[in-house]
């Protein structure tokens, strides 16, 4: 397991997770805002997906 934390616009925050979620097993997001306000930060535990012969 591993954390990953993403700055980014608020507007965006969605849209990073549910990237994340589709690459990564991952957990549920804390988000928080950066210190001036203005765009957010992320936190997301993630694993990596165990390989299958399917998606090798």
């Amino acid at each position: 397991m591993f954390e990953i934390r993403v700055i980014c616009a608020p507007e965006d925050a969605d849209r990073i997770r549910q990237a994340l979620a589709a690459a990564f097993d991952t957990g549920p997001a804390r988000q928080y805002p950066t210190r001036d306000g203005k765009r957010a930060r992320l936190y997301i535990t993630a694993d990596h997906r165990p390989t299958t012969p399917e998606s090798e």
